[in-house]
């Protein structure tokens, strides 16, 4: 084993070591409570990133894009419109324009794919949108139990959010835990906040 590796191996020990430090995903150094993601485009995956590695990728290409932390309230956009069944979900936009929202549920996520000219009434009805980062941001939208909001978040946060359910889903209705823990997810939201669970 090289030098190299050695200190690699290291690291990654120590960061495992330090309580509720999460490594990065590119170097393996504990990021700390707040930290940047990274997306992987090729394993369609988000990695913890240490804010020496986030600066090193820009978010509009490339293998690893770094996710932007903007939160936007929006108005304008009709979630049945865009042919969601459900109560919450949140919608992605790829390099190539295509649109696929995502029901988060207790076994993960569902997806389908939005009709073109659905997600071109959206943005019309609502400028921001034309801004979604490809793959890094993402139109949520909650009206499960009189909500009604929409918002431009990073789509890590819309991960944190189907761990969430996934870890606090209970029977067939959710039991009581999970419906008190969305509504703090968005009060988090409405308050400028992280969303980290």
């Amino acid at each position: 084993m090289n030098a190299t590796a050695l200190g690699r191996m290291i690291r990654r020990a120590e960061s495992r070591s330090r309580r509720g430090a999460e490594p990065c995903g590119m170097c393996g150094v504990p990021t700390g409570e707040e930290h940047a993601h990274l997306l992987d485009e090729r394993g369609e995956s988000l990695l913890c990133a240490c804010r020496a590695c986030a600066v090193l990728f820009p978010q509009e290409s490339g293998r690893y894009r770094r996710v932007p932390d903007r939160r936007i309230r929006l108005t304008g956009v009709r979630p049945d419109d865009l042919g969601v069944p459900v109560g919450l979900a949140f919608f992605t936009r790829d390099a190539q324009d295509a649109v696929t929202a995502h029901y988060p549920s207790p076994m993960g996520t569902t997806r389908w794919t939005v009709e073109p000219a659905a997600w071109a009434a959206a943005v019309a009805g609502c400028p921001p949108l034309e801004t979604l980062g490809p793959g890094v941001e993402a139109l949520l939208v909650n009206k499960v139990r009189d909500a009604d909001e929409r918002w431009l978040v990073p789509v890590a946060d819309c991960y944190r959010l189907v761990a969430l359910i996934r870890g606090t889903w209970k029977g067939l209705s959710g039991g009581t835990r999970v419906w008190p823990e969305i509504e703090a997810f968005f009060a988090r939201l409405a308050e400028g906040e992280s969303c980290r669970t």
